[in-house]
């Protein structure tokens, strides 16, 4: 008996909503195949971004190649459940929909030995079938076919491609990467500097815009980590660490009423009694002290994962 049916995005970054209703007229480039991310982003004003977060249109992000499992159909739109992003939304993994133009069937191949993980902050694939280019997110994972002197051969939803070998790395299995001698706290501290100056994006996912769990979870994964998707799952999970034993890669939880109420934000902390965080929808990742920061007496818990 075969299991469910399994897809995979096909554009660049496949927003996830929250209903087929969600999206507004200026919200179309994002829905295309291909999806023009780069300009929705650049069309939407600093309103019609606090506005995906007031009208809670987007819950997550799905970069090129990400499987996932299809819980309904709807028209043009799939339900899809995201297995490599934890919830307790819903247990197989995070739940919303998607338009059925930016998802292919997911091949019911052999498990892949390796993959080719974009290193760069973006990364630019050659599509050989439609003699096209995607620009792709860091952290997008496609099944490594062979490598060459320049670059790999990998194995996308559109067939066969090409990526520069300056711009990936090759990992082992999914959520896998080598270990160097820095602990991996320092690691993605590290990862996460070079993106400093990019804006926010309620409900992003990938290094076109990220949100505040978002930015946590991606560079946890870039260490090989996963860790659940949003703030208030990833703050009862990992292992609790006081204020004077912080260490860089911790992560830092913010909650409403002086921290007693609701965990509303995360970031990590970077020594030094700095953090490093995706703040809201009018600002970019940004390096601050805490001493004095606007959410100091909401500081709550901090947790560790690596």
């Amino acid at each position: 008996m075969s299991g469910p049916k399994r897809v995979r995005a096909a554009v660049s970054v496949a927003t996830v909503w929250t209903s087929p209703d969600s999206p507004r007229p200026l919200d179309e480039p994002a829905l295309r195949h291909p999806a023009a991310i780069t300009e929705w982003l650049g069309a939407m004003t600093v309103k019609d971004k606090l506005d995906l977060y007031g009208a809670n249109r987007i819950q997550t992000q799905m970069l090129y190649g990400t499987e996932a499992i299809v819980a309904e159909e709807s028209g043009e739109w799939v339900k899809v459940l995201i297995p490599e992003q934890s919830t307790r939304k819903e247990g197989t993994g995070y739940p919303g929909w998607v338009p059925k133009c930016q998802l292919t069937e997911a091949s019911a191949e052999s498990a892949v030995g390796q993959w080719a993980e974009v290193a760069a902050p973006r990364a630019l694939l050659t599509l050989r079938s439609l003699q096209a280019e995607i620009e792709l997110s860091f952290l997008t994972r496609l099944p490594v076919v062979e490598e060459t002197n320049d670059g790999v051969v990998v194995d996308t939803p559109h067939g066969v491609g090409f990526l520069p070998k300056d711009q990936v790395r090759i990992v082992g299995r999914p959520a896998s990467t080598p270990m160097e001698e820095e602990h991996a706290g320092k690691r993605l501290v590290r990862q996460g500097m070079r993106f400093i100056g990019l804006p926010y994006l309620w409900g992003g996912m990938s290094s076109f815009g990220y949100d505040c769990s978002g930015f946590a979870y991606s560079m946890h994964k870039s260490q090989g980590m996963l860790i659940p998707r949003d703030a208030s799952d990833q703050a009862v999970q990992g292992q609790m660490v006081e204020r004077d034993r912080l260490e860089p890669g911790d992560l830092l939880f913010f909650a409403y009423e002086e921290g007693k109420g609701r965990v509303h934000h995360v970031g990590i902390y970077a020594g030094d009694n700095r953090m490093l965080h995706s703040p809201d929808s009018e600002g970019c990742i940004e390096l601050v002290d805490l001493n004095g920061y606007k959410l100091e007496k909401e500081h709550c818990i901090s947790r560790r994962y690596w």
